[in-house]
């Protein structure tokens, strides 16, 4: 068949209105406890999460609505450099580096543990809603293998 009268599919990812790149869908309960109930507005509840790190825009949604990152008070895991790794506990690349530097895992991998207990909170807490655990072991290995 000509694929001139094939439709495209609407099935790939929702990106970023401003740079493009693919969003992580977020819940309800996620937007509620990141941002003020102004900002909840101009989102619908099928928002995303943009995780590039220099974009502005933190949450997206189909219809155009956004919110951008000067709107929050704290710094943004998974955007700013200085935020935690770990938004449940408060795990930073400073303690992460320390670890290393120790020829250790100490902090990493209490962190890990929590993030794996029933304590995390990911989808309140972070702002992407999703566990740090890859974030955390990444960002280990990248700093042990230099």
């Amino acid at each position: 068949m000509n694929k001139a009268f094939v439709r495209e599919s609407d099935d790939g990812p929702t990106r970023c209105p401003q740079c493009g790149t693919a969003g992580i869908a977020v819940r309800g309960e996620t937007l509620a406890a990141q941002i003020s109930v102004t900002a909840r507005q101009r989102v619908s509840d099928a928002a995303f999460f943009c995780g590039h790190e220099s974009c502005l825009v933190v949450y997206f949604d189909a219809f155009g609505g956004t919110v951008l990152r000067d709107e929050f008070a704290t710094p943004i895991a998974g955007k700013d450099w200085n935020a935690p790794l770990c938004a449940c506990f408060g795990l930073t690349r400073d303690d992460v580096e320390a670890d290393v530097a120790e020829g250790g895992v100490t902090r990493t991998k209490a962190a890990v543990l929590r993030a794996q207990s029933d304590e995390a909170r990911c989808q309140t807490r972070a702002p992407n809603g999703q566990s740090c655990l890859s974030a955390v072991q990444g960002y280990y290995l990248k700093c042990r293998n230099g």
